[in-house]
């Protein structure tokens, strides 16, 4: 199929029904970087991950930890950007599994890996709105209610992907670009210094030091959450130039790329403070002091404020990549019909912009309805709507990894046997596999002190329930479209970019 630059074409889809495609073409390698990076929100994965990591986790092996995730999701990434080397679709792991494990555990999969995009947008307005009420507050003195907030990020990711990709990928490269760089600004300052107070200590990024602490699996679960998200770039394969060469790069950029700055980062942070005051600090009733601290002793305090406002930013620019994955999950399934009024809904293109805008906006109306459940119930946008939240689509998520390492075991066997290496295909994807699955159990295990006041809540108790709900929900529909209609159960998860189509 010829595809139009400009457009964004429509297709027969084997069926007699029409997709319609995303706009080809409208971003590059650094685009799809930033866009998966953005999801990753660096300056939220620092201030609000490390404090409670070493207070609560592997004290100052917080550094350490990123370095062992950092190990495990590239080894992860091996089997994930080969298999993406030949299936090019927004379905990303929905797509993924389908061919590699079959059309049934491929819905499944596609319904809990867009369950958790769905769910990550919402948890992202939660942190956006706490930090800007707070910020407000503390440089101007005004007292805005959150839910005020809630409802600008709703209205400015909701016009960002109607838009198309381009126009969301210019905003998250302006916000990222800020957010790293006072880190770096940070963390550059207090090397340039020689250290902290003591100088340069080394135990931070002591591997051994990942499995210390006062709980080991509670720090690594966090580190490994800091980087969910990092796994879209496979989504924005469609929209992308030369996808089978630009989605593997993109992803090991991501991966290593965020991996090596999270560890610098957090290491000068411990060695800024010093490692006790480090700890102090992280335990305090402010525990962004740790970040703030060496931030005002290196760089100056005008860079504290600006890390605030980027604190802001940040979760901005993170909730707006997830509203961008879910919209494109969310048509993924609409355009093969797994429910047939879907195809002319969310399954349908922007006419002009080829951008997914009616799964969008499905996408900003489902956010709006979860934001204001949690705040008929009275929780707190940040330890009750982003926490709670952010934990469930993180348990989601993660089972949906671990399954498509097994995939790409069995699709390298039955589709391209010609090109399975023992790395590759087999040992990087089952270690990748296993690893993912002892973080679930990482998760399970720690789940109520990462809730902290919200370890009681009902939602929580509920998360594995419905994650389990939702995969037996796309196990059960596809064995009934099997049964009832074979003709659209032949469509799940098969539709893929044509000039990049697995052969």
């Amino acid at each position: 199929m010829a595809v139009d630059e400009g457009l964004a074409p429509a297709t027969d889809s084997g069926d007699g029904g029409t997709v319609h495609r995303l706009k080809p073409n409208a971003v590059g390698l650094l685009g799809v970087v930033f866009m998966a990076v953005a999801t990753a929100a660096p300056i939220t994965a620092m201030t609000g991950n490390v404090p409670f990591m070493v207070s609560s986790g592997n004290g100052v092996g917080a550094p350490a930890s990123y370095l062992v995730a950092m190990v495990v999701l590239a080894i992860f990434s091996v089997g994930f950007t080969s298999m993406a080397k030949h299936i090019t679709s927004t379905g990303a792991f929905y797509g993924f599994i389908s061919y590699g494990l079959g059309r049934t555990v491929g819905l499944a999969s596609g319904l809990l890996a867009t369950f958790a995009y769905v769910v990550f947008e919402p948890a992202l307005i939660g942190i956006f709105s706490t930090f800007a009420t707070t910020t407000l507050k503390d440089q101007t003195g005004l007292d805005v209610p959150w839910w005020a907030f809630a409802a600008l990020m709703l209205a400015v990711n909701a016009t960002g992907t109607w838009f198309g990709v381009s126009v969301a990928e210019k905003l998250l490269v302006a916000l990222l670009a800020t957010e790293v760089t006072v880190l770096a600004a940070m963390a550059v300052s207090v090397a340039f210094h020689g250290g902290g107070p003591h100088g340069f200590t080394f135990a931070p990024v002591d591997p051994v030091n990942a499995f210390r602490g006062t709980s080991a699996g509670l720090g690594l679960f966090f580190a490994f959450w800091s980087w969910v998200g990092f796994e879209s770039t496979a989504m924005y394969g469609e929209e992308s130039r030369d996808p089978k060469r630009i989605i593997p790069k993109a992803t090991l950029i991501s991966v290593l790329g965020v991996g090596v700055f999270y560890v610098f980062v957090s290491w000068m942070a411990i060695t800024g403070n010093g490692e006790a005051a480090a700890v102090r600090a992280a335990s305090s009733a402010n525990p962004l002091a740790m970040f703030f601290d060496p931030t005002e002793r290196y760089v100056g305090h005008w860079a504290v404020d600006v890390m605030q406002w980027l604190m802001i930013t940040g979760s901005l620019a993170c909730g707006m990549a997830f509203h961008n994955c879910a919209a494109r999950y969310l048509y993924a399934l609409g355009r093969e019909g797994v429910l047939p009024a879907l195809r002319r809904t969310i399954g349908r293109t922007h006419a002009r912009h080829g951008s997914p805008h009616i799964a969008g906006l499905v996408q900003t109306a489902v956010s709006g309805l979860l934001i204001a459940a949690f705040w008929i119930a009275g929780k707190d946008p940040y330890t009750g709507t982003y926490v709670l939240l952010a934990i469930l689509g993180t348990m989601a998520i993660l089972v949906v990894q671990a399954v498509c390492s097994f995939a790409v075991l069995v699709y390298f066997r039955s589709h391209h046997p010609e090109t399975r290496h023992w790395f590759r295909t087999f040992t990087a994807p089952l270690l990748g596999g296993v690893a993912m699955l002892a973080v679930v159990v990482l998760l399970v295990s720690n789940m109520g002190v990462a809730a902290g006041p919200e370890s009681g809540s009902l939602v929580l108790k509920a998360t594995p329930w419905l994650v389990a709900l939702v995969a037996a929900t796309g196990l059960g529909y596809a064995h009934y479209l099997k049964r009832r209609a074979p003709e659209r159960y032949a469509l799940l998860g098969r539709t893929v970019l044509e000039d990049t189509k697995e052969r």
